[in-house]
């Protein structure tokens, strides 16, 4: 039997820090008046992950280009739909990032390329390196980075998407999830798709036709499908082709060209417990938080 391949762990910093500071109590403070709820719940979900994985390649991909990425300059509506965080938790990605250096653990952001691109990216590098990947997210958009012998794993809620399973759970393959959400659109994203197409009519087109190319490269045939309302999801499809492929840039990962990453550069560094303890004492983490980040990096 073959050996199984080394994983590295690709964390989504963003999931988690937003969930973190929606559910922990916001009167959490450091001694300057700070609010560190976020920050107090990331470390405790990197302590669990940390304790539980012990893993040796990890890189934790954080957002700067909420405003400011290429999709931005593509389609300047793309996450218009969101608020920008608030001050206080800003600042908190600040900590949640030294946190994470602390920690021994690669960070990247980028100020073109989201955390999804950083991720993707990654993996694709990784991945031409011998490495099977695990991208810790709840993010369905992640999906379409899965190849055999990769997961994505929603953490919080424990639930674990092998690359086999996305079929079961999203309706399509992992390599047609971009195409489907430029069809059926990404709310969360502000991103329209094609109106009057949801994600079960988005399904079965590319259960037919592979992908969002092969649809309007065979788009006369879409009327003949076995699919309630098919002539209108035709005359939909071609009335919104722009639109669609619009989408199809917006939903896609990219690769950042320029980044490079080798194995040296995800590997787990070792740290001391005098550094760890010390850092959580500047950023207003509790002793019990720190003892248990200590273990966890022992």
């Amino acid at each position: 039997m073959a050996a199984s391949k080394p994983r590295v762990y690709l964390i989504d910093a963003s999931i988690y820090i937003f969930r973190a500071y929606y559910s922990v109590p916001d009167d959490l403070q450091n001694s300057n008046g700070d609010a560190i709820n976020a920050l107090h719940g990331f470390a405790g979900f990197l302590a669990g992950f940390l304790e539980q994985v012990k893993p040796e390649h990890v890189a934790v991909a954080f957002d700067e280009s909420l405003t400011t990425s290429f999709r931005n300059e593509i389609f300047p509506d793309y996450k218009a739909n969101r608020e920008s965080p608030p001050p206080e938790l800003s600042k908190q990605f600040d900590f949640c990032r030294t946190l994470v250096q602390t920690l021994g653990l690669a960070d990247f952001s980028s100020n073109r390329y989201e955390a999804d691109d950083l991720i993707g990216t990654i993996a694709a590098r990784m991945r031409a390196q011998g490495y099977s990947i695990v991208v810790m997210s709840a993010d369905k958009d992640l999906a379409q980075l899965l190849e055999p012998g990769d997961m994505l794993w929603d953490y919080a809620r424990n639930r674990r998407h092998q690359h086999q399973d996305v079929q079961k759970w999203l309706g399509v393959e992992p390599h047609q999830v971009a195409d489907w959400l430029a069809l059926a659109g990404d709310a969360v994203d502000n991103i329209p798709g094609v109106p009057g197409i949801g994600p079960k009519t988005a399904s079965a087109l590319l259960a037919t036709f592979g992908s969002l190319p092969e649809i309007y490269q065979q788009i006369d045939a879409v009327a003949d499908l076995k699919l309630r309302g098919a002539a209108r999801v035709q005359r939909l499809l071609q009335e919104h082709e722009a639109d669609a492929l619009l989408a199809r840039e917006l939903t896609g990962i990219a690769v950042d060209p320029d980044m490079q990453v080798t194995e040296a550069d995800i590997a787990r560094n070792a740290v001391s417990a005098e550094s760890i303890t010390a850092a959580c004492a500047d950023l207003g983490l509790g002793r019990m938080t720190a003892a248990r980040l200590v273990r966890s990096s022992s």
